[in-house]
């Protein structure tokens, strides 16, 4: 019978690796409490029209890269693509607004797309992000990015940029896709399939290609900034003034306009400087019109980001930055079977009370396996419990890490053990 493999574009987090995870999720919640953000965790699927209405029917992650499926009444469900759309949908739902005017919330979630997969983009991949809900002030983007560069500074990243740009408001985004149809018109049939489509679909998203014969077109396009309206120019301006007065260090990129539909005013990035083509960490920006898209009656002011865990590692792994495993266990007991395995079995559980982490044998093995066993395990001692150990109440305790070894009473074993964390 063929044996059954892990799905492409999917990957096991095993144990060798799964400590990398755990100290960026680690770090990513210290930071979230400094800042005052509070976790939210949605379900991993949602009915398809939350993202279809919200990240919108003509973006690629709508229109070719969803997981979508039809349950068995009858409903479209889509495994989430992204986390911001249903942050906002529990939000709306749950009245959130109603208990405190700002809501500051953070996820760190598995997300499904089905790309074609390659380093740092895989079909089910990890972030964390940010939401911050019910502010319009430009303090509350500025606040999300130093967010995240406290989080990426605390990892230690120092090869990493700041872009940033305003995709302006309503007005704003009329008058620049006028003006860049105007300029693109003349060049279309040169352009790419996918940039000829976008031309009346969504204009601006043409920004985001990469293919070269495009790029060198868009070097001339006219930037958005030169459309902005005068309060969509003031809230940028601010922005830029508190990234400088906080010594923020940064690009204005002006074909930054992020791929999703919902975003207004602040777009921004954090890019690796290691990575090569998929160099973009994270990303976010002001979002004001999600709510109304996904069927509030008013506008609900918002900002955050998301950036991906797979692509962290692999900017960390660039920098040597990833710490080494550590088993965490303090003391492997191995025995002589029979008795003293069920004594070596009780005294684990009396040293686990008191918060100290040991493995038992659990195989049969012998002495001498037991003992190479307790090397491989990482373990910090091993002790040796035979029947005139049980006897006299004494053992001997070797420091694996030291290797020295000395004779000490049973009953002072959690004190002994516990002493060498001081």
């Amino acid at each position: 019978m063929k044996r059954i493999k892990r799905i492409k574009g999917t990957q096991d987090i095993l144990p060798e690796t799964s400590f990398k995870w755990q100290y960026i999720e680690n770090t990513v919640r210290k930071i979230m409490v400094r800042y005052g953000y509070h976790e939210i965790r949605t379900p991993m699927f949602e009915m398809t029209e939350l993202f279809a209405r919200g990240i919108g029917q003509l973006t690629d992650i709508v229109s070719k890269e969803m997981y979508t499926f039809t349950d068995r009444s009858k409903k479209s469900i889509t495994l989430r693509p992204e986390c911001t759309a249903p942050v906002m949908r529990a939000y709306l739902e749950n009245n959130l607004g109603e208990a405190r005017p700002v809501q500051k919330l953070y996820y760190i979630s598995p997300m499904f797309r089905q790309e074609n997969p390659q380093a740092g983009r895989l079909r089910q991949f990890h972030q964390f992000g940010v939401e911050c809900i019910g502010p319009s002030a430009p303090e509350a983007d500025v606040e999300t990015i130093l967010l995240g560069l406290d989080i990426y500074q605390e990892l230690g990243l120092t090869n990493f940029t700041v872009k940033i740009n305003s995709v302006g408001d309503a007005e704003s985004r009329i008058n620049y896709k006028a003006r860049l149809k105007e300029f693109l018109e003349p060049h279309l049939t040169r352009m790419c399939h996918t940039c000829q489509e976008r031309y009346d679909s969504n204009p601006m998203r043409i920004l985001d290609c990469k293919n070269e014969s495009c790029n060198s077109i868009l070097s001339d396009a006219p930037q958005i900034i030169d459309s902005l309206t005068t309060d969509a120019r003031e809230h940028f301006n601010k922005v830029l003034s508190l990234l400088d007065q906080n010594e923020v260090e940064y690009q204005i990129d002006h074909r930054l306009v992020r791929g999703l539909d919902y975003y207004t005013f602040t777009a921004y990035e954090f890019i690796g400087g290691g990575l090569g083509a998929q160099n973009a960490l994270g990303g976010g920006g002001r979002y004001d019109l999600l709510a109304e898209e996904i069927g509030s009656k008013k506008q609900t002011c918002a900002v955050g980001f998301a950036a991906g865990i797979e692509r962290l590692i692999m900017a960390m792994e660039e920098e040597n930055l990833l710490p080494q495993i550590n088993s965490g266990i303090d003391v492997f007991i191995a025995t002589f079977g029979g008795e003293t395995q069920d004594a070596g079995f009780k005294l684990a559980r009396t040293l686990r009370k008191n918060d100290i982490s040991v493995h038992t044998e659990l195989m049969g093995r012998s002495l001498k396996a037991q003992m190479r066993e307790a090397n491989r395990s990482g373990a910090r001692f091993a002790l040796i419990l035979g029947e005139e150990e049980i006897k006299t109440g004494r053992a001997a305790l070797k420091d694996l890490l030291q290797s020295e070894q000395k004779e000490i009473a049973l009953s002072d074993l959690v004190d002994e053990i516990l002493k060498t964390r001081e």
